[in-house]
């Protein structure tokens, strides 16, 4: 991509953490997103990893924070965080509230105005990033994992169960796995999608499940800590796992006492996730 800019590069483990910006055609606005490319990238393209960041993130937070490089040196995952927004706009309501508009984005594709002509990370996520990424970095292109925290463990849910065929592995660290029953996810898809319910449930991850699990029957891995603040009111875990349990879809979904919502947590069973997703991507 002409426009592709690189604004840093670090060595880290025998590979090299770089964070870029461009002009969004999906989103028409700058968008950012970050990359570790493992060692194994300079003898040819290797596996992709796809980290979606929750609310209020940057495409820095998971390269700054979890701690995965060192793991992903070894196992020879390209891992892309992208940013949870469009960036370099000026909206009605955009930057009011920390859980709508910048940093919120959802993960979806707003369908109301204001948001409708630029909040499209879904499309952004699963279609113009990827293609950036493949043809830019060494990735393996039928060789796709997704995972997220909170924001972008729902992100990640819903994109690989929406598109099984471009992801072979999911995982998510405590995601928003109801959302159309969470007061995050209702005041998004009020403001994004409008007030039909119908549309709101395209995007929630426990109805998805409900109707279609994955067909060929793969895990899906999720980490909860019990000390989350946001555990009550926002995440439902129990509702996933009764989903789970009514489609048949395999879950494993491991519960840690005293853990919060944050990057601590994340850093702690980051590994876990890696080898969930290379034994996947590397079958």
């Amino acid at each position: 991509m002409s426009d592709l800019k690189t604004s840093a590069e670090n060595r880290s483990f025998g590979g090299t953490v770089s964070f870029h910006e461009h002009r969004s055609e999906v989103c028409d606005a700058t968008m950012r997103f970050s990359v570790y490319a493992p060692p194994q990238a300079a003898e040819g393209p290797v596996p992709v990893l796809y980290y979606l960041a929750g609310l209020t993130s940057t495409e820095a937070n998971f390269m700054e924070k979890a701690g995965a490089q060192r793991l992903a040196s070894e196992l020879g995952l390209l891992l892309v965080a992208p940013d949870t927004s469009p960036r370099g706009l000026d909206l009605p309501q955009e930057h009011d509230d920390y859980d709508l508009g910048s940093g919120a984005g959802f993960y979806i594709d707003a369908t109301v105005e204001p948001w409708s002509g630029h909040y499209k990370m879904y499309s952004y996520v699963t279609q113009e990033l990827p293609s950036i990424i493949e043809s830019t970095f060494p990735a393996l292109p039928d060789s796709r994992g997704i995972f997220g925290h909170s924001m972008g463990g729902h992100g990640a849910l819903t994109i690989a169960l929406k598109n099984p065929e471009r992801y072979r592995s999911v995982s998510a660290f405590a995601p928003i796995s109801a959302p159309t029953r969470a007061p995050w996810g209702t005041k998004i898809f009020s403001n994004y999608l409008g007030p039909d319910e119908d549309s709101w449930r395209e995007h929630d991850a426990s109805e998805l499940i409900r109707k279609n699990p994955f067909p060929d029957g793969r895990e899906i891995l999720v980490d909860q800590g019990m000390g989350d603040q946001f555990l009550e009111e926002q995440l439902y875990p129990g509702v996933l796992e009764e989903a789970c349990a009514e489609s048949g879809q395999p879950l494993k979904i491991r519960r840690h006492e005293g853990y919060d919502h944050g990057y601590y947590f994340i850093s702690t069973f980051v590994d876990d996730h890696l080898r969930h997703h290379a034994e996947a991507l590397k079958a």
